[in-house]
């Protein structure tokens, strides 16, 4: 008998989907839909930083009265209990009401007032943390090391704090990821989603105006979270590696795990095509495995990352005069 049940983060999963940090996860009601499509997990929409602040912001300047310290003082910590209370709620809802692992995720670009969060947020009972860290490191004065102490100090501030498994989930704006990911490893990050799809700008040509590139994915952006899940999952030990960004299939599922991760985390799909789509991803990782007689996940996971292959240079730039002389 075919069983996909897997773990992740000492968590056990009934299968490796889990339904990333969105709008898609911001109800009990929401999340309801997506656990009766068959999810494995999810992360609840993330509790911004930013959003926070830009809140107390308004509230301060659209309000009468403000003109006291303490008035100033009172309206800023409201607004931000006010925030987090809801986001407590969500996850003691989600908790009660359904039996899979729900992870939340905060998005942040700073250390301070996140650690108090953090352990408010174990405390209401959420399985893990999903750190979403965001710093776009545009000063030509900086060095590296500079730009991926943020992280570092993130992690290290609220691992102190909770007793729960930290995730960090990561971008592609590193100059040497296998480092980074092994830092977090020593660091105590349980482990790493690649990759967050960050807000991307685009440029109106006819408006002369700013505005937003394509927010879904899409299958072809698997190549990139292919190729580095395969990487770091041989190079770097003790920490598991979620695939994130791209994954729009059945067949993309069963690629990252071939790939070496441990899990799948699906967000546009589901924003294109509804939760009937995990149904459908689960449907096609059950008949595969059938077809090629593999009983569980562990079977196969892993089996075709940068260590097992017997050319591991087809992860990396010696293949890319190969392939772009074939086009000539």
């Amino acid at each position: 008998m075919i069983n996909i049940e897997t773990n992740y983060l000492g968590l056990k999963l009934k299968n490796p989907i889990i339904v990333s940090s969105s709008g898609l996860t911001d109800s009990v009601d929401k999340i309801g839909k997506l656990v009766n499509a068959g999810a494995g997990a999810v992360v609840l929409k993330s509790l911004f930083e930013e959003q926070i602040n830009h809140e107390i912001t308004n509230s301060i300047q659209s309000g009468e009265g403000f003109d006291y310290p303490e008035a100033v003082d009172y309206i800023k910590e409201y607004t931000k209990e006010n925030n987090v209370n809801d986001y407590l709620n969500l996850i003691k809802g989600a908790k009660e009401t359904y039996d899979i692992p729900v992870i939340a995720s905060i998005n942040c670009f700073s250390t301070g007032q996140w650690i108090e969060f953090a352990k408010k947020i174990e405390d209401a009972g959420a399985d893990a943390i999903e750190l979403n860290v965001y710093v776009l490191n545009t000063d030509k004065h900086s060095k590296p090391e500079e730009y991926e102490r943020t992280y570092y100090n993130i992690l290290t501030d609220i691992k102190k704090e909770v007793s729960i498994p930290v995730v960090m989930k990561l971008g592609l704006y590193f100059s040497n990821l296998v480092s980074v990911v092994d830092t977090l490893s020593s660091l105590g990050a349980a482990g790493v989603v690649l990759f967050n799809r960050f807000y991307e700008p685009d440029i109106n040509i006819d408006k002369m105006q700013m505005s937003s590139a394509e927010v879904f994915s899409s299958s072809a952006d698997l190549r990139r979270t292919l190729r580095w899940v395969a990487i770091i999952s041989n190079k770097v030990h003790d920490i598991e590696v979620t695939a994130s960004t791209g994954i729009h299939s059945g067949d993309d599922v069963i690629k990252v795990l071939l790939a070496g991760a441990t899990t799948a985390q699906v967000c546009s799909a589901i924003y294109k095509g509804g939760a009937e789509v995990i149904t459908s991803m689960l449907d096609k990782l059950t008949s595969w495995m059938g077809e090629k007689g593999f009983d569980t996940i562990d079977a196969f996971q892993g089996s075709m990352n940068y260590g097992k292959i017997e050319n591991p240079a087809l992860y990396e730039r010696s293949q890319f005069m190969k392939y772009f002389s074939s086009l000539e």
